[in-house]
C-alpha cells in the first residue's frame, strides 16, 4: 500500500486524498447456474485491487496502474469518456464513471487514480469487477455521493456489459461489493436476494490452483450452453409452470425430462437443475459444520461440470483429480471452464505436501507448470483510509 502511495505521488506529483480496496472473489459451488435462476455461493478474497485516489480541479481522468506499467497514464476528459481499445484495464474505471454520470450521480470533476492488484493475472478471480468495484468505491467517497452497495454493485455491471461489451452476471461485482470476512454469499442472481453464511476454515485452508491454461473456448462454449439451456426450458414450458431450470426440483426434472427432445440440452439441464440444488444443500452443510459433506458436494459439482455440462477440459480435470487422489476434502473447477482454476478445500497440515505433490501430478500430466495460492476469506470493498 505504502509503495502505491509513493508511486501515486510519483506519477501524478502530489498525494492522493484516500486510498481504497476492493477484493477478488471466488465461486465455492454453484457453476453455471447464475443465468438458469439458481444459486451461486460465491465468497470475497483477501487479494484484490488497491487504489489511491485524489479530485481535481478540471474534468480530466488519469488512471494509472502498477501492473501496467508499460501504458503509462491513460488520459481521458469527463466530456469524452469514450471506449478506446488501446485504454486496455483503464476501460473498467472509465466505464464506471460513465455509468454513475449516467444514472445521475454527477461527477463534478475529474480524478487521478493509481491502482495496484495482487490478484493472480488470469486466474479468474475476476481482477475486472474488482477494478470496477474499487472505482465505485472512490467515486462514492471522494465525490460524497448517497449511494448503496448494492447499486454501485448493479453500476458496476452495467459498465462491463455496455461500456467494456463483456456479457458477464452480476455475481462477481455482488460477492465483491457485498462480501464479508469469514462468510460466503449465497445469492439468487436474478432476484438478488442473498443470505450471508459463516465460513469456518479453523483446520482447513483453501487453495486455488491456476491450470496456466489458456481459456481459449470459453465465451464461444458458454453462448453454445446458454442456448441449450434455453432450449430445454421452452420443452419443459410446455408441460410446467416454471420461469427458469433453477424452479425444479431433481424429482421433478426426472419426471419431465422426456420432454426435452435433444439429449446433449437434456444433459445441460440437467446439470443446471442437480447444480442448483447441491448450491442449497451445500449450505445447509457449512450450516451444521459438516464440512465433510460440503467437500463431497463440491466433488460431484466437478463431475457434473465435467460429464453433462462438458466444461472442465484435460487440464482442469487433472489438477481435479490430482487433488482427489491428495486427500483434498473438496475439489472442483471453479469459473467459466476450459482452463482458469480450482477450488480445493485441504486439511492445515497438508497443505505444503499437497501443493507440492499435486503440482508435480498435473505437471506429469499436461506438460505445464500450476500456480498456487492459498486464500483467505475477507471483506467486500471499501476505503481505507484518509492520506491527507
Amino acid at each position: 500500500m505504502r509503495e502505491l502511495e509513493h508511486v501515486f505521488n510519483e506519477k501524478f506529483g502530489t498525494k492522493g486524498d484516500a486510498a481504497f480496496f476492493a477484493p477478488g472473489r471466488v465461486n465455492l459451488i454453484g457453476e453455471h447456474t447464475d443465468y438458469n435462476g439458481g444459486h451461486v455461493f460465491p465468497c470475497a478474497l483477501s487479494v484484490g485491487t488497491y487504489a489511491v485516489a485524489r479530485k481535481r480541479d478540471d474534468d480530466v481522468v488519469r488512471l494509472y496502474s502498477m501492473n501496467f506499467k508499460d501504458l503509462g497514464i491513460i488520459e481521458s476528459s469527463l466530456s469524452n469518456l469514450a471506449y478506446v481499445d488501446q485504454h486496455d484495464w483503464a476501460n473498467y474505471p472509465k466505464g464506471v464513471i460513465a455509468m454513475f454520470n449516467q444514472a445521475g450521480y454527477t461527477i463534478t470533476t475529474g480524478v487521478d487514480i493509481a491502482f495496484y492488484g495482487n490478484i493472480p493475472n488470469g486466474a479468474g478471480l475476476s481482477s475486472s469487477a474488482s477494478i470496477e468495484l474499487v472505482t465505485s468505491v472512490v467515486l462514492k467517497d471522494l465525490f460524497q455521493l448517497s449511494i448503496e452497495m448494492v447499486e454501485m454493485v448493479q453500476l458496476s455491471q452495467r459498465a462491463e456489459n455496455e461500456f467494456v461489451g463483456v456479457n458477464c452476471g452480476i455475481m462477481d461485482q455482488f460477492a465483491i461489493g457485498m462480501g464479508k470476512r469469514d462468510h460466503a454469499l449465497l445469492l439468487n442472481c436474478d432476484t438478488l436476494d442473498y443470505k450471508e453464511t459463516p465460513i469456518t476454515l479453523s483446520h482447513q485452508s483453501l487453495i486455488i490452483a491456476n491450470t496456466n491454461k489458456r481459456r481459449g473456448l470459453a465465451d464461444s462454449k458458454y453462448n453454445e450452453r446458454r442456448k441449450q439451456c434455453e432450449e430445454a426450458l421452452i420443452a419443459l414450458q410446455k408441460k410446467l409452470a416454471i420461469a427458469s431450470l433453477g424452479d425444479l426440483t431433481e424429482d421433478e426434472f426426472e419426471a419431465n425430462k422426456h420432454l426435452i427432445q435433444d439429449p446433449l440440452a437434456r444433459k445441460r439441464a440437467r446439470h443446471a437443475v442437480y447444480e442448483n440444488r447441491r448450491t442449497m444443500k451445500a449450505v445447509n452443510y457449512l450450516n451444521n459444520g459438516d464440512m465433510e459433506s460440503f467437500g463431497r458436494l463440491m466433488n460431484e459439482s466437478h463431475v457434473s461440470l465435467r460429464d453433462d455440462y462438458e466444461v472442465t477440459g484435460r487440464e482442469l480435470d487433472a489438477m481435479v483429480e490430482a487433488a482427489w487422489e491428495e486427500g483434498a476434502i473438496g475439489s472442483r473447477m471453479t469459473g467459466a471452464g476450459f482452463g482458469g482454476c480450482t477450488i480445493s478445500i485441504v486439511d492445515n497440515e497438508k497443505v505444503d505436501q499437497f501443493i507440492a505433490n499435486v503440482g508435480e501430478l498435473y505437471k506429469k500430466q499436461t506438460n505445464l507448470e500450476a500456480s498456487f495460492y492459498v486464500v483467505e476469506i475477507g471483506d467486500g470493498a471499501r476505503k481505507m483510509e484518509n492520506l491527507q
